[in-house]
């Protein structure tokens, strides 16, 4: 008998191949999504909320001030975290339901 061998397969594209597999590639990107936020806006201590859909991240925050200081900042913030994304190794870019962060919304 003839053993085949196989390449070694990393842990990121095993995970992404694992996810897939079980049909949870959108809530594993939107959790991506939550973590791009946090690194991006530098305000995990002050959001109640996240909701994310359909390319809209909806954040309610527990201070009016901070939610002022990042409101100037939408666009940036956005550019931003979908630069995070980009870089990324988890986050699965290969379907087209899965979107990356469209618009902001800062309640």
């Amino acid at each position: 008998m003839k053993v085949q061998r196989k390449t070694a397969v990393g842990m990121d594209s095993l995970m992404i191949r694992y996810v897939k597999a079980m049909g949870i590639s959108a809530s594993h990107n939107t959790h991506r999504i939550y973590l791009a936020w946090e690194e991006a806006s530098g305000a995990a201590a002050n959001t109640i909320k996240r909701y994310f859909k359909d390319g809209t991240l909806t954040i309610t925050l527990n201070s009016s001030v901070v939610r002022s200081v990042l409101l100037l900042q939408t666009d940036l913030l956005i550019a931003k975290m979908n630069s995070i994304l980009d870089e990324d190794e988890l986050f699965i870019k290969d379907s087209p339901k899965l979107k990356k962060v469209e618009k902001l919304v800062l309640k």
